[in-house]
């Protein structure tokens, strides 16, 4: 039996030029960010994982299990859609698809962290700030990405970054994921 391959739209039309981080790649920069994440925050007394659908939840869990690995506190995890608060909504379609957010914990006083694949203009990042401020008042909010890739159009910045990858426009970075795509790579395309 033969198992179907997820294809996206940038696979069709767009040239593979690279795989640019492994699986092991990706999990070590996930440790690094998690590590990093207790040491800026002095502790999780306060902190919750907030992951961005769709990548941007599986790779919030994933920190949450590298957190609780090294200090035996299991934070919690929500997951975030930002649908309704993109600034391209009507570019989108007349009916997008709005699959929910779901964080059962309270985000007041809390440091948030929003959790992305890869930030690239900081317009998903802008939304996500927005939707979490209707969910509450954090003390703070900080952004966490894998991939970094420039570009941004907006001061947004990530407090964590898995890797920087300089990109030119016409590329595509595309983050896979076991979870959602049945394979662990962050790859490049071009046009």
């Amino acid at each position: 039996m033969y198992r179907l391959q997820k294809t996206y739209y940038f696979e069709v039309f767009m040239e593979y030029k690279a795989t640019l981080m492994s699986g092991d790649d990706i999990d070590r920069a996930l440790k690094r960010i998690a590590h990093q994440i207790i040491e800026k925050n002095h502790g999780l007394e306060k902190i919750c994982l907030v992951g961005i659908r769709t990548r941007g939840v599986p790779l919030a869990q994933r920190l949450q299990r590298h957190i609780e690995a090294i200090e035996g506190v299991r934070v919690p995890v929500g997951e975030l859609d930002i649908t309704l608060y993109r600034d391209d909504l009507s570019r989108v379609g007349e009916m997008p698809e709005v699959k929910g957010s779901n964080v059962d914990f309270s985000i007041e006083d809390k440091i948030v962290v929003l959790v992305d694949d890869v930030i690239y203009t900081s317009r998903t990042a802008r939304a996500a700030l927005e939707a979490i401020m209707k969910l509450g008042r954090p003390s703070k909010v900080q952004l966490c990405v894998l991939v970094d890739r420039g570009h941004t159009e907006l001061p947004i910045h990530p407090n964590y970054v898995g890797k920087n990858i300089p990109t030119s426009v016409d590329e595509v970075v595309a983050v896979r994921l076991q979870e959602t795509d049945d394979e662990n790579a962050v790859k490049l395309f071009v046009m």
